[in-house]
């Protein structure tokens, strides 16, 4: 019996072209070797499934933006993503074990203002959360499930998978059409979430 492989670049040009389900054949082919690569560099499953799940979201936006430049290693490419992903959550890591001087009983210039979130602060965040919510409440059901359940719910990409009965990669499309179409309604509306 004679199977025919479709390349990784003819399957690029596919996606680039507008055929969908493209992506989601490269992510699969690969997502084995990335996930075994996270895996073994991290030991730590929920860890690894989220650097993943990142990974695979750069990789495609990176192809959507047009700077992804085809060499014929694409596997090579999204390794080395992987590894940048891998490296910056150890940075984060090491950033986060850093004790302030206030931790540590000391507060520079004597005032609470540095030390806690002031009222101002506080209603900042909470109007910053209504507007994202209401702008959540805009998308289509299938993306909205997936952005309540990650940033809400605080659910990893292989559980929401399971939760909503789809494999990884759909999350994952999921929730890169509802960051686009988060992003255009912010553009639109003029926005400022800061």
């Amino acid at each position: 019996m004679n199977v025919q492989v479709t390349s990784d670049q003819t399957l690029l040009k596919n996606y680039l072209s507008g055929d969908r389900s493209a992506i989601s054949q490269l992510i699969e082919r690969h997502s084995r070797r990335v996930r075994d690569y996270i895996n073994m560099m991290v030991k730590d499953r929920d860890v690894a499934d989220d650097i993943f799940q990142e990974t695979f979201i750069k990789v495609v936006r990176v192809i959507d933006e047009g700077r992804y430049t085809d060499n014929g290693k694409f596997l090579s490419w999204i390794l080395r993503i992987a590894h940048n992903q891998v490296i910056d959550h150890f940075r984060a890591q090491r950033q986060n074990k850093a004790v302030t001087e206030s931790e540590a009983g000391y507060d520079v210039l004597g005032t609470l203002r540095f030390a806690e979130r002031t009222v101002e602060d506080e209603m900042v965040g909470a109007q910053i959360e209504r507007d994202i919510r209401a702008l959540v409440k805009q998308l289509p059901d299938e993306q909205r499930e997936v952005v309540m359940m990650r940033y809400f719910s605080g659910l990893s990409f292989k559980e929401i998978a399971e939760q909503t009965d789809v494999s990884i990669n759909t999350a994952l499309g999921r929730m890169r059409y509802a960051l686009i179409n988060l992003r255009k309604m912010i553009k639109e509306k003029n926005m400022v979430l800061c």
